[in-house]
């Protein structure tokens, strides 16, 4: 697996002509390749493959165990050894490295579930998305402008599917994350797009000093504090309901620490540059913006990279239309139109997060 920021792997053609053939049949038949997986999983084939070791089964114990004819059987192996998912020994059917990432990598599992659950019919509305700059894809889930005030009320699998999603990544960077907030000493943060509270509850549990303001559409303000309140951390942490893409809502002064994780890149860059500069004037002279984010070209592995740029068409199809997850020159540009200049930069949180610490110029 390429190491991004040593060896630039975009930046010359990748294939060679019977490469690029190669490869450009493998994208025709991507989706199928996906459902082919999905429903290998699903029907539980790779597990009994993976109980069955090294010997592996034949067609007709597979059928046996699973309860699924020897056709379907049959037809869904086959496409699987064409993956790479499984392999083949005296006609035998044994369950390869792949398949086993697909059983027990949790970063795998949650994000062909994301891609299943939230993603997959809304990306045949893709090309209207991208004409229109509109989610036309999010009417197969619902009937709202953008996903963010419908995150309550999505079908069971889908809404399960986005939380664990967007849980698993920014839950991975929290831990190393705190310790960093808190070198300073803060005592009120205003945790910015604060969603279910979950970060805010961390903060309260790791100091016991910290005061915090959530801030977010009444919707998710509503949920927080239920949250919040089941913690038994009332007290400690309040909200105020603000529709932050209003260029007229003011947001408070008085927080030592702005904090913004997996936020920002839900907004387009005019957006995002409105949302800076309000918080820009409320800052007190200590003030600093805590900004969690995933870049794209700051990822060390390729395949991360690669799945950033495929969750920013979800951000296109489905959430708002019109946001992304940005590259650093682009977000430092932002931040730098915003009146701010980036005081420290740390890459490498969780599982490919960067912390962008902002200060006035």
């Amino acid at each position: 697996m390429r190491l991004l920021r040593v060896t630039e792997p975009y930046n010359e053609d990748p294939f060679n002509a019977l490469e690029a053939l190669n490869e450009s049949q493998k994208l025709a038949f991507s989706p199928v390749a996906f459902q082919a997986t999905w429903t290998l999983k699903e029907l539980n084939i790779l597990a009994v493959l993976d109980a069955a070791g090294k010997e592996g089964l034949q067609i007709t114990e597979l059928a046996k165990q699973t309860k699924v004819s020897e056709y379907g059987v049959g037809v869904l192996l086959d496409m699987g050894l064409s993956i790479g998912l499984v392999y083949r020994k005296n006609n035998a059917y044994i369950i390869a490295k792949m398949g086993k990432m697909l059983l027990f990598d949790e970063m795998t599992r949650v994000n062909m579930a994301f891609t299943q659950d939230v993603c997959y019919q809304a990306m045949a509305h893709l090309t209207d998305s991208i004409k229109n700059g509109k989610p036309e894809g999010l009417k197969v889930l619902g009937d709202w402008p953008t996903i963010y005030p419908g995150l309550p009320f999505l079908p069971t699998k889908a809404k399960i599917a986005w939380h664990e999603f967007d849980h698993y990544y920014s839950d991975k960077a929290f831990p190393v994350t705190l310790p960093l907030i808190f070198r300073e000493n803060p005592k009120v943060l205003y945790d910015i797009g604060g969603n279910t509270g979950k970060w805010s509850l961390e903060c309260v549990r790791y100091n016991e000093d910290i005061q915090i303001k959530i801030l977010d559409l009444p919707q998710q303000i509503s949920r927080a504090e239920k949250n919040v309140e089941s913690a038994g951390f009332s007290d400690r942490i309040s909200g105020l309901a603000i529709d932050l893409l209003d260029p007229n809502a003011q947001i408070p002064s008085g927080a030592d620490i702005y904090w913004m994780s997996q936020f920002l890149d839900c907004f387009s860059k005019p957006q995002i540059i409105s949302i800076l500069k309000r918080i820009r004037s409320a800052m007190k002279p200590n003030s600093k913006i805590y900004i969690m984010e995933l870049l794209w070209d700051q990822q060390n592995y390729e395949a991360a990279s690669y799945s950033l740029n495929a969750i920013s068409l979800y951000f296109t199809a489905l959430a708002n239309g019109d946001s992304r997850f940005y590259e650093k020159s682009d977000f430092l540009a932002m931040i730098e139109q915003s009146g701010l200049t980036v005081s420290e930069q740390i890459n490498d949180i969780g599982p490919g997060h960067t912390l962008l610490v902002c200060v006035p110029k």
